[in-house]
């Protein structure tokens, strides 16, 4: 079915008579529109694009069977005359992108709103052909990447010096955007699992977590590897590493449509649990990614979801010592009915750098 058709049966259910996107990621991939300055209403028969003069020729270029408006009031007023233009009585509105400020504006409208959670996402969560074709590309793209920095990982060398050399080389592949700040985290730094680049030089005995992500199209990857620098004690360091591998391992076989989405986060954490790391691993175990680096579906201990064919999220458990070190290892994959099909293709055995 049709992404509007799928959208206009949730509006029937929700009992409005249309929907304002207002989230420029919803935009997109409603409309195809990748400008910076746009919001969209779709009703049972009509859907409607609205943007300023500055983008009507970006939008008549990229946007396909939506009418083009152009605004020529104050935005609350421009929608107060689509609704009165298209009988709209109830106005569904997203409920994570709408500010109170706004909200006001429309409610001195005289506009009936209803707030809507996640509806566009819920859509969003399942990939099609093309958006699963786009996103391998931008995985593609990114390994490409880490290949070729690889050489440049050595003792002597800084966190910041590593990650500005990945954004360069993810940009000569291809990346337009990145989805994210590249993390390089090493020795005691690789223990905090959204570490910032420093100037700290990698030497001897660290694990080193490399965090990063490709683009193609506006779809994204993420991914992680953990390497270790050769030193004179790394027993703890190759331990932790299996350890988090083999929690990764169980979790990425509990992959299939039809099962619940806490019940892959378990599969990981009991096993952490059971080798005595249980404190030491606080994230979820993975997170969709596609338009967003973080959308749906949430695979957490908190999650309620169930994960259906064709859905794309990252399996990345980790294991952070304070002081010491971490381990994250980060993959993507599909959800099938058989399993999971594994996007991502670098190593995953412990590569330990000697130089």
């Amino acid at each position: 079915m049709q992404t509007k058709a799928l959208l206009r049966k949730k509006l029937s259910k929700a009992g409005v008579d249309g929907i304002l996107i207002t989230d420029l990621i919803n935009v997109r991939y409603l409309t195809g529109f990748t400008g910076s300055s746009g919001y969209s209403i779709i009703t049972d028969r009509d859907a409607l694009f609205i943007t300023d003069f500055r983008y009507e020729e970006h939008a008549r270029i990229e946007t396909t069977g939506f009418k083009i408006i152009i605004e020529n009031s104050e935005r609350a007023g421009e929608i107060k005359k689509i609704c009165e233009m298209y009988k709209i009585r109830t106005l569904g509105f997203e409920d994570h992108n709408v500010n109170f400020a706004f909200y006001k504006k429309l409610v001195k409208r005289k506009i009936r709103l209803k707030q809507l959670t996640n509806m566009v996402e819920q859509i969003r969560i399942t990939k099609s052909k093309q958006e699963l074709a786009y996103v391998s590309t931008a995985v593609k793209r990114a390994e490409s990447a880490f290949r070729k920095l690889q050489p440049f990982i050595r003792s002597g060398t800084t966190e910041k010096k590593l990650a500005l050399k990945l954004e360069g080389l993810l940009k000569s592949e291809g990346c337009k955007v990145l989805p994210f700040e590249v993390i390089v985290a090493s020795g005691p730094t690789s223990a905090l699992p959204h570490a910032q680049p420093t100037e700290r030089k990698l030497r001897g005995g660290d694990l080193v977590v490399i965090d990063w992500g490709g683009e193609y199209k506006g779809y994204n990857s993420d991914m992680t590897r953990t390497v270790l620098l050769k030193g004179r004690s790394i027993s703890k360091q190759k331990d932790l590493y299996y350890h988090v591998l083999e929690a990764q391992k169980r979790a990425i076989n509990k992959v299939r449509s039809g099962v619940k989405a806490a019940d892959i986060d378990s599969a990981a954490r009991s096993y952490i649990k059971k080798a005595g790391y249980d404190e030491f691993f606080g994230h979820g175990t993975g997170h969709g990614v596609g338009l967003a680096v973080h959308e749906k579906p949430v695979v957490s201990w908190r999650s309620r979801e169930v994960i259906d064919e064709n859905m794309v999220f990252t399996v990345e458990p980790g294991i952070y010592l304070p002081g010491f070190g971490g381990v994250r290892i980060e993959d993507m994959v599909i959800a099938k009915k058989g399993g999971a099909d594994v996007m991502t293709s670098l190593p995953k055995k412990l590569k330990i750098i000697e130089r």
